[in-house]
């Protein structure tokens, strides 16, 4: 073109400004972020055990169910059932006195292991005096069966039974990961045994609250929580109670001998648990906010003298002020 048409056509007049502004690519409108399903983020996640006669309750809806918040209903705002993908952390004491149930998941771990879904994980820790991770989270499952037979011989961990030591690993373990679009739930095969130094269970029952991770147990038979300190006990040292953090996150505690039947028979009540996701309420950082599930008339008709277990409680996102 020559510099006298150029000149011509420049400046452009406006309806070449029209038609520029027209052939430009449309704006694609900003996409909502998906919900991360963790109590740091938007959404708090409630896992719902729903029973009858002791056998888990199945096909319920996400209108069976009432979610209040210090006592103010919430909406479920997603619900999900066995469809849920699960992450799931096997927490295995290798202390002396652990031999005989070890031995019985060792066992039947494969069979136990199998009835999970495809997509769902599984991880193994292994303590003591101390906790290590033996076994990744890993969906093939027979890695995870022959960590549970490694746990038997295990005896480099050092003596005693650290229990909150082992569940604050298992849950900073949980919180390094990418976020989660399912249940969490840890299984402890303990005998409840062992003191822990300046260590309380509340400090273990808010880093489990943190990655909405459910703690459930297999201890032997005979095994009882510990009896409440007396004004002489130092507050400093309190013993191991499963019991209380496992009834806090809304999990179970099973006493039995037969350590292999009752992780099959746990790992399928986990399996069939309900996830209930609720918008907290505005609160302090930190500030814990109680909640408490039950059937609505629709659910209750459903589901006649129903038990529901499910978490007592979350901590508001953030860290409390000084």
């Amino acid at each position: 073109m020559s510099s006298a048409a150029a000149r011509f056509l420049s400046p452009p007049g406006p309806l070449l400004l029209i038609l520029a502004v027209l052939a430009l690519p449309a704006q694609t409108p900003p996409q909502e972020e998906p919900p991360v399903f963790r109590s740091t983020t938007a959404l708090v996640s409630v896992d719902v055990l729903v029973t009858q006669d002791g056998k888990p309750v199945t096909g319920l809806r996400a209108e069976d169910f009432i979610v209040r918040e210090e006592g103010v209903p919430r909406p479920v705002e997603s619900f999900a059932h066995d469809a849920a993908p699960l992450q799931v952390l096997l927490l295995l004491d290798v202390s002396g006195s652990m031999g005989r149930l070890l031995r019985a998941a060792a066992e039947t771990g494969r069979q136990a292991l199998a009835q999970l879904a495809p997509q769902d994980e599984v991880a193994v820790f292994f303590f003591a005096r101390r906790a290590r991770l033996q076994q990744e989270l890993t969906r093939e499952k027979d890695l995870a069966a022959r960590a549970l037979r490694e746990a038997a011989v295990e005896s480099g961990l050092g003596a005693g039974t650290s229990l909150n030591d082992a569940l604050l690993e298992a849950a900073a373990y949980l919180e390094k990961l990418p976020p989660f679009p399912g249940r969490r739930a840890l299984i402890v095969l303990t005998d409840n045994g062992g003191v822990h130094y300046q260590l309380p269970d509340e400090t273990v029952i808010r880093a489990l609250s943190r990655v909405n991770a459910v703690a459930n147990a297999i201890v032997p038979e005979g095994v009882r929580p510990p009896r409440p300190p007396d004004g002489a006990a130092n507050p400093d040292f309190t013993p191991a109670n499963i019991f209380l953090i496992a009834d806090s996150t809304g999990g179970e505690v099973i006493r039995s001998n037969d350590a292999g039947r009752r992780l099959r028979q746990l790992l399928e009540r986990i399996r069939l648990r309900y996830n209930l996701l609720i918008r907290p309420s505005p609160a302090p950082p930190g500030a814990y906010r109680r909640l408490s599930v039950e059937l609505s008339p629709s659910g209750a008709a459903r589901a006649r003298g129903a038990v529901i277990r499910c978490r007592s409680g979350y901590y508001a996102p953030g860290e409390p002020g000084p």
